[in-house]
């Protein structure tokens, strides 16, 4: 009886709950209709405005207007002097006026660690600094690293220097401790910074182009054709200017990433091996610890929907149980 009673009134909170449900949702459907209606109303009356201005306006040929354009276009690439790729380097620098020997632009980049003596760790991370200042660069990223009693033994820094001045920046690093390791790389974009600058320019006609056919539209559908084009060259020609700006900057200022260390002390294995062992030991039981702690939490509705089956069905065993010993007796 009390399981049935219990249903029942289980039975009455989920229907009450889907009334309330379906009013709410019925409101915000109506509210939803009356913005779409006036929405529909406004942008009828915008429409019929256009249309009565574009009757008003005089014809205009679209299509004539973009013949006109195109042949303007090759008139232009055919008065523009030819280039001369051999010359590479007369021919990127238009852009970011940058001098790279070689006539190339080559991105370089390094990593280097060094082992230095002890107690000369600020000493070296201000070295360091002053290096890339001092060649007009500077100091893209730095970290310190401490050993277990709190003294900054090790860091990493990573330094913009010009590339006129990046070979003889790494040599005098390699002057300041012992080399431990070292790498360096180099990047020819001057392919990429060409096919970029021939790019621009064909997206620059463009741009000329359109906004001549701007000034000429008298519709409303030719200005807005014609806009929407004209937005999309002016994106492409953001995004072209970008990326060579990128790598100009790539370019212009070679990285060199620094990791440089204190010698690493010689631990003894007699003493203190055994305390350490037991810390080790004790951080071990700590990450068990807190590991059962989370799947214990991760699975605690599981349980709670495991536990509460097992109170229903109890019950009905009970309850069982209880009518067998009165029809017993």
């Amino acid at each position: 009886m009390k399981i049935k009673r219990l249903s029942r009134g289980l039975l009455v909170v989920i229907l009450t709950f889907i009334l309330i449900a379906g009013v709410f949702f019925t409101a915000c459907s109506a509210s939803r209709a009356r913005d779409f209606v006036s929405k529909s109303v406004e942008s009828a009356e915008v429409i019929e405005e256009a249309v009565a201005e574009e009757e008003a306006a005089p014809v205009y040929d679209i299509d004539e207007a973009y013949g006109k354009a195109e042949a303007q276009e090759a008139e232009i690439q055919e008065e523009a002097p030819a280039e001369d790729l051999g010359d590479a380097g007369n021919t990127i620098a238009q852009y970011g006026d940058i001098e790279v020997a070689g006539g190339k632009k080559v991105i370089k980049t390094a990593y280097i660690e060094i082992e230095i003596k002890k107690g000369k760790f600020q000493e070296t991370m201000f070295a360091l600094t002053n290096l890339a200042e001092r060649n007009g660069g500077f100091v893209a990223n730095s970290e310190s690293y401490s050993d277990s009693e709190g003294n900054l033994t090790s860091g990493r820094i990573t330094i913009r220097i010009p590339s006129k001045s990046y070979s003889s920046a790494l040599d005098k690093i390699k002057e300041m401790g012992t080399v431990k390791n070292i790498s360096s790389y180099g990047q020819d974009v001057t392919q990429e910074y060409i096919d970029l600058e021939s790019r621009l320019r064909n997206y620059e006609a463009q741009e000329k182009v359109l906004l001549e056919l701007m000034k000429q539209s008298k519709k409303v559908s030719d200005s807005i054709e014609v806009q929407r084009e004209l937005s999309n060259v002016q994106g492409e020609i953001e995004v072209i200017k970008g990326r060579m700006r990128y790598l100009d900057d790539m370019v212009s200022f070679s990285t060199i990433d620094v990791y440089f260390h204190e010698p690493e002390p010689i631990s003894s294995t007699s003493g203190l091996g055994f305390v350490e062992a037991l810390k080790r030991g004790a951080r071990g039981a700590i990450r068990v610890f807190n590991s059962m702690v989370v799947v214990l939490i991760a699975s605690a509705p599981v349980w709670i929907i495991i536990a509460l089956i097992a109170i229903i069905v109890w019950q009905v065993i009970k309850a069982k149980k209880r009518r067998a010993g009165k029809e017993q007796k």
